[in-house]
């Protein structure tokens, strides 16, 4: 592989993590203002992982630079481990005493369930775990 396909390939992955993040932002905000689910805390604090990488990627993309790596890794693994954890609470393998959404909306509320399994909190994890795995791809590339 030639010097400029390579940083073309890798301009392209760090683009869609960029692309990614975006969509499923803007999934967020769809779900909040158009189809007024209300967000319950770990939405939130997923959403405050998530909206900054938008930003993020997108300064990296012009010109490329590598070093975005560093910067929206922690995010994008922290974003998951929120997740994670949200998506535990919600099949129910977590208890609800325990659970951080006792006041307001229900961090187990059923918006949507898209073939059995695609509810708002694993559509989340997936997001970030796509963002996640192309992330590491990118810095395994650019580091050599």
């Amino acid at each position: 592989m030639t010097h400029l396909n390579q940083k073309n390939t890798n301009w392209n992955i760090l683009f869609l993590c960029w692309l990614l993040s975006s969509v499923s932002a803007m999934g967020s905000l769809f779900f909040s203002y158009v189809m007024e689910f209300a967000p319950c805390v770990l939405c939130w604090y997923q959403r405050i992982f998530l909206f900054p990488l938008v930003l993020i990627l997108a300064i990296g993309l012009f010109p490329f630079d590598k070093k975005v790596v560093k910067y929206a890794l922690p995010l994008a693994i922290v974003g998951w481990l929120t997740a994670a954890y949200h998506n535990l609470l919600y099949v129910g393998i977590i208890p609800e005493s325990i659970q951080p959404c006792s006041q307001g909306v229900s961090c187990t509320e059923e918006y949507i369930n898209l073939l059995g399994f695609l509810s708002i909190p694993m559509l989340s994890l997936l997001s970030f775990s796509t963002i996640i795995t192309l992330l590491i791809i990118l810095y395994r590339r650019t580091s050599k």
